[in-house]
């Protein structure tokens, strides 16, 4: 596995806060760090970004390039049970447990003051992440996430070859099964979303996700954006407001 870490100048002095971001499907641990001109603003504020890559890579397993929405690039943040996916692409515990016990363990980052955040396939991670693990962040957000995979092809394919065929075993990776099922007493979310997103009726539904939150009693603020695509213009475009969010709950003083 290959990952991303940015380092504030604040590090120099001690431990800082990290963000934690989960990319979107064909990306690498490189489409953030290039593209979304997160770095300004994480250096004023004293926030540690790790971005992790997408999958594993270097396996050659049967069928693992064959599209961009499965296998490589695309290992969904699930830990799967099906074979040959079983061994090896376990992105939802690398994410919670693995990654950082290395960060913490290798750089002045404090784990204990955490915020997770994603776009795409890495919004639907970090949602799911987030509710599955309250103690482990302070904070959570994301930028045009697939709300609910057990409602749109890009997840009803993944989660099908990755988990196998019983969709009730896909509850524990769907966002709003999850608040469905087990409510919700964290913080307040933020999701952003593009009014010109080719995805959003077919795959991203963040109607879907809306409903939840008020069923569950989940604080939400869904802001629609007019004009914006799927594009890394649209994340560069809001990503300083998330990381001033995700400040603001990690204590990080701000002008």
């Amino acid at each position: 596995m290959r990952f991303a870490v940015y380092l504030p100048p604040q590090a120099a002095g001690g431990p800082v806060p990290v963000l934690y971001w989960l990319s979107g499907l064909t990306c690498t641990e490189e489409n953030f760090v290039v593209k979304a001109g997160a770095q300004r603003v994480a250096a004023e504020l004293g926030l540690a970004l790790v971005v992790p890559d997408t999958s594993p890579r270097g396996l050659d397993l049967p069928g693992e390039a064959e599209s961009y929405d499965f296998g490589l690039g695309a290992g969904f943040y699930v830990d799967a049970t099906e074979k040959p996916w079983a061994a090896h692409y376990r992105m939802y515990s690398y994410v919670v447990g693995e990654l950082p016990a290395l960060v913490g363990a290798e750089f002045p980052i404090d784990v204990e003051r955490a915020a997770i955040c994603g776009h795409s396939m890495g919004g639907h991670g970090a949602l799911t992440v987030a509710l599955k693990n309250p103690q482990y962040y302070r904070s959570v957000s994301a930028l045009a996430p697939i709300c609910s995979p057990l409602h749109c092809p890009w997840g009803e394919k993944a989660l099908a070859g990755y988990l196998g065929a019983d969709r009730k075993r896909w509850r524990i990776y769907d966002a709003v099964a999850l608040l469905d099922d087990f409510g919700w007493d964290g913080p307040p979310l933020l999701v952003d979303q593009g009014t010109a997103d080719q995805f959003l009726d077919v795959q991203l539904k963040p109607q879907l996700l809306h409903a939840a939150c008020e069923r569950a009693g989940m604080p939400l603020t869904l802001r629609m954006q007019e004009g914006y695509d799927h594009s890394y213009f649209f994340v560069a475009s809001f990503i300083a407001d998330h990381l001033r969010f995700h400040a603001s709950h990690l204590g990080l003083a701000q002008d």
